[in-house]
């Protein structure tokens, strides 16, 4: 696994999942059921350092993974997330 900050293109379907992804001006198509990353809904921000017990603070939908492959057989697992209006490469698994 690599940590990776870069942006990419990123183009879904019309419920949002992840089609097609343009990486270092490569294009990989989505070869497999993308799967939703969570994590604590934004609202929640200002009042995280509090106890909330029973239970945890609510999640959102924080981004995407997906394993997606090159014409040419080339094949990573990718993490996506938004990141200020774009989509940014996160994490790679080779």
């Amino acid at each position: 696994m690599s940590l990776v900050q870069e942006y990419v293109e990123l183009w879904t379907s019309d419920d949002g999942r992840p089609e097609r992804l343009v990486w270092r001006a490569r294009r990989f198509r989505v070869s497999d059921t993308p799967t939703t990353l969570v994590g604590p809904c934004d609202w929640w921000a200002p009042v995280a350092g509090y106890d909330v017990s029973p239970g945890r603070p609510p999640l959102q939908i924080t981004g995407w993974r997906f394993q997606a492959s090159a014409d040419d057989g080339e094949t990573h697992v990718f993490d996506v997330r938004r990141h200020d209006g774009r989509w940014e490469l996160v994490r790679l698994f080779d």
